[in-house]
């Protein structure tokens, strides 16, 4: 199966000058943990609300930008990829979710672990995804 199969297409997003508060009202809007960060139509990170909670909210900085929390060090895939290789890239990143970007790195959607394992019914590659994604947790 591949990732355009069963990823979110055209996923609401923001840019780094957005304050925490507009990514907040689209993630209670949109009942999502997450939120891509855009900048000219590329992708720059995600943020999540735990980003929003650690490292703006908990030291009282409701002013902060987006862009002041990001999380950069985003890992990414295509439409054409396999849920299989984007589990293997879920747990090999210890991530939960991928931005879907085209050939021109402009994003398309996103999947989360939740999108494969529920669009794929193979709960024993995602016990196995989820078991990598947590061994950095398990190690803390």
């Amino acid at each position: 199966m591949k990732i355009s199969d069963v990823m979110t297409p055209n996923p609401r997003t923001v840019a780094p000058s957005d304050s925490i508060q507009a990514v907040a009202r689209i993630m209670r809007d949109e009942d999502t943990g997450v939120v891509p960060v855009v900048e000219n139509g590329r992708v720059r990170g995600l943020v999540t609300d735990r980003d929003i909670v650690i490292r703006a909210l908990a030291d009282g900085n409701f002013q902060v930008k987006v862009g002041d929390i990001v999380s950069d060090d985003v890992v990414t895939c295509t439409p054409e990829m396999s849920t299989a290789e984007a589990s293997d890239l879920m747990g090999e990143h210890q991530v939960r979710r991928l931005p879907v970007v085209d050939k021109d790195e402009r994003l398309v959607g996103i999947v989360s672990l939740g999108d494969l394992a529920v669009k794929e019914r193979r709960d024993s590659r995602m016990g196995e995804t989820l078991e990598n994604i947590s061994e950095g947790v398990k190690r803390h």
